[in-house]
């Protein structure tokens, strides 16, 4: 199990603490570093989700509504703005390799159970 976490998040953190408490160590990526996300591995994760990349982002963010809302990006372009921009990211966003989550609310993880 992999988590792609902002450990100054307190959703991120309850993420987390979820999986300690049903005995799961996962792999902690922080994705906020540089480079802890590439283009490929963003792409997999939201086909993995089911989702756009759209739909994972944190419209609240200041950032969001001063640079990105109301424009029209293809799919690539959005996930290259997530890459660069990875604060944009809804997190924690967990995976099983096979399925991935974002989970918030930590109850969304036990699909991956």
């Amino acid at each position: 199990m992999i988590i792609y976490h902002n450990p100054r998040c307190k959703k991120s953190r309850a993420g987390l603490a979820y999986l300690q408490e049903k005995g799961i160590e996962p792999e902690i990526i922080p994705y906020l570093k540089e480079n802890a996300l590439t283009h490929e591995k963003l792409d997999d994760l939201l086909k993995k989700m089911g989702k756009a990349p759209t739909e994972i982002i944190r419209t609240q963010e200041k950032e969001y509504k001063e640079h990105f809302k109301g424009h029209e990006y293809s799919r690539d372009e959005w996930i290259d703005i997530l890459i660069a921009h990875p604060k944009l990211i809804q997190r924690p966003i967990i995976t099983d390799g096979k399925q991935a989550v974002i989970g918030d609310p930590v109850e969304a993880i036990e699909v991956l159970l």
